[in-house]
């Protein structure tokens, strides 16, 4: 079964893409996230891009693996709950991560 994983897509008025996931990111999806954060990227011309995971109650590896490619221009918004698994990945030593 899938995890059910939406995206919306904005400009922050300083010009960056913010991404907004809202779900789970679990193998079954993590190929979403993928093409939505390639399509991110191609929007932001090379500028940073946000990836608001405000909205996710879960992710797992397969979800996580998918962030390490984009990190250079990567900003990540997380909840409480959230950003101690991206911390424990390593990801708050490559990239940003907000609260």
């Amino acid at each position: 079964m899938n995890a059910a994983l939406t995206f919306a897509t904005s400009r922050r008025p300083s010009g960056d893409i913010l991404l907004s996931a809202v779900g789970e990111i679990d193998m079954s999806n993590a190929a979403t996230l993928a093409a939505a954060l390639a399509d991110a990227h191609r929007d932001a011309s090379g500028g940073p891009v946000t990836l608001d995971l405000t909205g996710v109650e879960y992710i797992d590896s397969a979800g996580l693996a998918v962030l390490y490619p984009h990190v250079a221009t990567l900003r990540l918004v997380a909840t409480d709950l959230l950003a101690p698994v991206l911390t424990v990945a390593g990801l708050d030593d490559l990239t940003t991560i907000a609260d």
